[in-house]
C-alpha cells in the first residue's frame, strides 16, 4: 500500500513597516492598536499579508498609503523576520520596512483592522505584539547608521529649514547632543543642502532658510 505524502504546508508572507516621524519634539513610530486575533488589545506596527499579485515593496506602500495617505516618502527594506513563533496563530514570515515621513503632511487613517493609530515617542515603548519591538529596534540601529552617510534626513523636514532645524533632527535621532560648530561645519562641507531664503514673520532675528539639494537618496560622508 503506497503511503500518501502529506501536503507542503508553506509559510504567509507579510510586511510590516516601521513609519517614524518628528513629532513634538520626539522622535516617534507609528502604533496600531489591534482589534483581533491572539494579540488583541495590544499596539503594533501597521502590517499585513502580501497580495498575490503585488511585489513587497508595493505591498509596503500599499500599507503606507492605507495609514498616512503618502506615497512619496523614503522606504527602505529593512529585514525578514521569521521567527517560528513570532505568530501562535499561522506560521508567517515578516519583511520589514521603514519610512520616514513629515508628520506635517500626514493625515492619519485607520482600518478595520485597527482601533486606533497614532504616534508613540520610540524610546519610551510598551510591550508591543508579535516580535515588533525588535524590529523597531534594528529600524532604529538602520537609522542613525544612515543618517551618518546619506541625506535622508530629508524626509523629516519641511522643504526649508533652519540650521537650528536640522542639527534637532539629528540630536533627537542620535539621542546625544552635538556641537554647534562642528555640526553646522560638517554639513555645509556635505554640500548636502543650499540657502533658500530667510525666516519671515519671526518676533527674533530672521535665520537663513535652506533646502536639501535632492530629495532622493545621496550618499556622502557627513559624521
Amino acid at each position: 500500500m503506497i503511503e500518501k505524502s502529506k501536503p507542503i504546508i508553506t509559510p504567509l508572507v507579510a510586511v510590516d513597516t516601521v513609519i517614524l516621524t518628528v513629532h513634538n519634539n520626539k522622535l516617534c513610530v507609528l502604533l496600531a492598536k489591534i482589534k483581533f486575533g491572539p494579540f488583541k488589545g495590544m499596539h503594533g506596527i501597521p502590517g499585513g499579508r502580501v497580495k498575490i499579485d503585488e511585489t513587497l515593496e508595493n505591498a509596503a506602500k500599499r500599507e503606507l498609503l492605507e495609514k498616512t495617505g503618502l506615497t512619496d516618502v523614503y522606504l527602505e527594506q529593512l529585514y525578514s523576520f521569521g521567527s517560528i513563533k513570532r505568530d501562535p496563530s499561522v506560521r508567517i514570515v515578516s519583511v520589514s520596512y521603514f519610512a520616514l515621513v513629515n508628520s506635517n503632511e500626514v493625515e492619519l487613517k485607520s482600518t478595520g483592522k485597527y482601533a486606533e493609530i497614532t504616534w508613540c515617542p520610540v524610546h519610551k515603548l510598551e510591550t508591543l505584539a508579535y516580535d515588533h519591538n525588535t524590529i523597531i529596534k534594528y529600524a532604529l540601529f538602520r537609522l542613525k547608521n544612515k543618517i551618518r552617510y546619506t541625506n535622508i534626513m530629508y524626509s523629516l523636514l519641511p522643504n526649508k529649514f533652519t540650521l537650528s532645524d536640522l542639527q534637532k533632527m539629528y540630536e533627537l535621532t542620535l539621542e546625544k547632543k552635538l556641537d554647534k560648530r562642528n555640526f553646522r561645519k560638517k554639513i555645509m562641507s556635505s554640500h548636502l543642502i543650499k540657502e533658500s531664503g530667510i525666516e519671515e514673520g519671526v518676533s527674533h532675528r530672521p535665520s537663513k532658510l535652506y533646502s536639501f539639494k535632492s530629495n532622493h537618496p545621496v550618499y556622502v560622508e557627513i559624521f
